[in-house]
């Protein structure tokens, strides 16, 4: 009896230990510099930059050192330590917010006078680049509304050909020159933008452009909601669209013209939001 037992609680250690490995994919390990003091900064630091299966960090408070383990198809350094600054701690590639690091405890607020000189040259530097680089989802949102364009034309043909234009378009955007807060809506966008305009680029029935159109202009609305683009955008919808369930669109445009159904039901909507 000991012996079947022992190998019953054998078989669970190994099972146990086989499901705590492997269990980030792609995974790369690094290093990294990131201020704090106790064993709260521990915590918050580890908390904000790890992801269930995509990151991990290891935080030591003696030697201000954190391993960052990740997947590196799936994200990458600079948007884990972007995390953890907004959880209020500086690294050597990220500040906190001001108003983030005042808010930590008392115990938490570590030294950073060094950070503010780093913040002001930083900001120098931004503002000697050109207005082009200020607002670098802009070519994004031109080719976007321009495909919105094409399918209240009813144009498959241009649809296609905007939809590419859409993808050149966000393959060319320098996520380093995005702000924190935008960097981060950006990554969690990226993806399914890519996807929904890839489905458009390839297909030539209208009507199945006008479907993937609905998750493009959702996730299009996230991030131009936070950068917001040069001029007013309007958030519009058409409760005829998604076969009744509704859809939504962005256009530079108050006036109504719908994408979903072209000429059919131009006028068929309204402006649920103006984003500034």
């Amino acid at each position: 009896m000991k012996t079947i037992k022992n190998i019953l609680i054998l078989t669970v250690m190994l099972m146990s230990f086989s499901s705590s490995i492997g269990q980030i994919k792609n995974e790369k390990t690094v290093s990294e510099k990131i201020s704090g003091n106790c064993g709260m900064c521990k915590k918050t630091i580890e908390k904000a930059g790890s992801v269930k299966d995509i990151a991990s960090v290891n935080w030591d408070k003696e030697t201000k050192t954190a391993s960052i383990s990740y997947d590196e198809v799936k994200t990458n350094k600079d948007e884990i330590l972007k995390r953890i600054a907004l959880a209020g701690y500086d690294s050597e590639s990220f500040l906190a917010p001001d108003e983030t690091y005042n808010n930590l405890p008392g115990c938490c607020q570590y030294n950073r006078e060094n950070k503010t000189a780093t913040i002001e040259k930083s900001e120098m530097k931004m503002k000697m680049k050109s207005s082009e680089s200020s607002k670098p989802l802009e070519l994004v949102y031109n080719a976007y509304f321009e495909l919105k364009d094409a399918l209240v034309a009813s144009d498959s043909k241009v649809v296609s050909e905007k939809a590419n234009e859409l993808l050149a378009s966000i393959d060319k955007v320098d996520m380093k020159s995005l702000k924190m807060d935008v960097h981060m809506v950006w990554m969690n966008v990226l993806k399914p933008l890519k996807e929904d305009a890839k489905v458009i680029a390839s297909s030539k029935d209208i009507e199945e452009q006008r479907k993937q159109f609905i998750s493009l202009s959702y996730n299009m609305y996230k991030i131009i909601k936070i950068e917001k683009a040069e001029t007013t955008v309007y958030y519009q919808h058409c409760p005829m669209a998604n076969k009744g369930k509704g859809a939504n669109w962005l256009s530079k445009e108050n006036e109504v013209k719908n994408p979903y159904y072209g000429s059919k039901m131009l006028k068929c909507g309204k402006t649920v939001e103006t984003i500034k």
